[in-house]
Order: C-alpha cells, then sequence, then structure tokens
C-alpha cells in the first residue's frame, strides 16, 4: 500500500527553473501565432511610440474575436515575426574580418505586453519538463541565470498585469 509521501503534488518545477533572457529574439519568431495585448497595454505602447491607440492597433494589431494580437510578418527563411522584431549588427572591430550574424532587437522592449514579459514562464512550457526542454532548445535563456523559486513561477504564470520585476527584465 502506498504511503502518503508516495505521492508528491508538487510540479515537476517544483525546485524551480533557471532563466536569464538573452535577447534572441528566438521567442519573437517562429510559427505563426499570437502575442495578446489588452486595450491597457496598447495605450501603454501608444504612449511609447508617441502615437494613439487607434495608430497602434490599425499599424501593428490584429482583431481576433473580442481580443487583440500583435501582428506578424514573415521573413526571408518562411518564419514569422513579430511586427516589432528588428535585426542589427552586432558591433563589429572595423579590422576585423570576422563575419557577424545580426542581433535581434525588440522595438517596444520596455512596453512589451504581458505575455512577452513572463516567456518563459507560460503554461504550455510549464505543463511538462519535456514541454521545457524543447522550448529551451530554441531559447538560449532558459536554463541559465537567475532562478527562480517555485512560488515566483506560479506569481509569473497566473499574472494577469503586468509583474514589477520580469523575468526578461534586463538589470
Amino acid at each position: 500500500m502506498a504511503s502518503l509521501e508516495d505521492h508528491d503534488d508538487r510540479p515537476w518545477y517544483a525546485d524551480g527553473l533557471s532563466f536569464s533572457c538573452q535577447r534572441s529574439g528566438h521567442c519573437c519568431t517562429g510559427g505563426p501565432g499570437y502575442v495578446w495585448i489588452s486595450l491597457e497595454e496598447i495605450q501603454r505602447l501608444a504612449e511609447h511610440l508617441k502615437s494613439s491607440a487607434d495608430d497602434v492597433i490599425d499599424g501593428y494589431c490584429r482583431r481576433l474575436g473580442e481580443g487583440y494580437s500583435l501582428g506578424e510578418r514573415q521573413n526571408a527563411q518562411g518564419n514569422y515575426d513579430c511586427v516589432f522584431l528588428d535585426y542589427e549588427q552586432a558591433n563589429a572591430n572595423p579590422r576585423s574580418l570576422k563575419v557577424l550574424h545580426p542581433q535581434s532587437v525588440c522595438r517596444i522592449y520596455q512596453a512589451r505586453p504581458l505575455q512577452c514579459r513572463t516567456w518563459p514562464f507560460w503554461e504550455g512550457n510549464l505543463g511538462s519538463r519535456g514541454s521545457w526542454e524543447r522550448s529551451a532548445q530554441r531559447c538560449p535563456g532558459m536554463n541559465r541565470g537567475r532562478r527562480y523559486s517555485l512560488e515566483e513561477i506560479e506569481r509569473l504564470r497566473n499574472i494577469r498585469d503586468w509583474p514589477e520585476a520580469p523575468p526578461s527584465k534586463q538589470p
């Protein structure tokens, strides 16, 4: 007969998970998807862009049912980039012959939506260790850097408004 000690109701990540945003942009590109954005976040974004909420909706969002998602554009590799994902050359030593690869840049990093702010602590990634590891194959910040406690992970997974200290906040 099994004892109560044999039943661990704690999630697989109960000992915490590590994450440190590397700003790789891998979470901002891939298959078509949705980056949900609330009306409050649209207003914050409009203020950041020095624009109106209507202009943000018209220029950068798509309406899906009763909500909005940031727009996407297909890149040369066939992936779908967030409309705010850009690429720029890393600073180079002019004397170097080293080939540099473009670095991804989020044009709205300071005003990005909650969904972006809480990556990678999303329900889909936290569903199983396998789901987390599959995402970690694309995201170089997962499984490295700061360790988040179970309580912090649960708070970020369930949050409904901007966190004061999102996991992707740069020091």
